[in-house]
This record gives structure tokens, sequence and C-alpha cells, in this order.
């Protein structure tokens, strides 16, 4: 009499498909199927160009960052007497950071009236409120 199970029922036996037996389950999603591979992403990566550019804009903006954030700390090695040459290192260290900002819009061919300029500001006004 045949009961649906290869080798009759018990542990390992493996079930026939026929008339009335179950559909296989479902293979869960994170796991590999290799009847049923998912289909490649067509996301296209950035060109060579792009990826330059952006390089480029990295190293100049924190390059010129680094110089404004120098003159931040020359400000600070300035006697507290003299608040006038402080406020001028400030001062200069806000226009580099402002000058680094442009350079980083230069190089990826924006438009010099943009609102990132005002982070440029920030070297200054950081030194500002850790000097004063």
């Amino acid at each position: 009499m045949p009961t649906g199970f290869q080798d009759g029922p018990g542990p390992g036996a493996v079930e026939r498909a026929g008339v009335g037996a179950a559909p296989a389950p479902r293979r869960a999603r994170h796991l590999l199927d290799l009847d049923n591979p998912r289909p490649t992403s067509r996301r296209q990566g950035m060109s060579l160009t792009s990826v330059q550019r952006w390089v480029a804009s990295s190293l100049a903006v924190t390059t010129i960052w680094h110089l404004a954030l120098g003159l931040v700390l020359a400000a600070w090695y300035i006697e507290e007497s003299r608040t006038v040459d402080r406020v001028g290192l400030l001062v200069i260290a806000g226009l580099f950071g402002i000058v680094g900002m442009a350079v980083g819009l230069l190089i990826h061919r924006r438009s010099l009236l943009s609102p990132w300029l005002l982070v440029g500001v920030l070297p200054g006004l950081a030194g500002a409120l850790w000097l004063f």
C-alpha cells in the first residue's frame, strides 16, 4: 500500500511528489537559491571624472581649512591684551574658510553665489567663541 514516502515513513524519508502531496515550502529570502538567482542590479557607479572632482575638492577644502584653523590657533597664542590682533587673525581665518569653500565650489563647477559659502565663516566664528 503506497504511503507517499520513499523507503517507508521514518527519519530522513523523502516525500514523493504526487497527487495530494503538499507543495515544496518556499525558501526564505535571505538564503541562496541557486535555481532562482536574484537579478543583478543595474545601478551605475560614479564616473572617473566625478570621483576625481570629489577627491580634489575634499583635499583642497580640508587643506585650506587647516590653514584657517591654524590662524585661529595663532590667535589663541597672542596675549589677551592685543585684542585687535586676535580679531584680525580670526577675520583672516574666516576669509580663508570662505576661500576654501569657494575652491570646492569651483572644482565642482558650481556657482560661487551659494549658501555653502556661509559655512566658510565657521572657523572664524568658532575661534571667536573659543577666545572671547
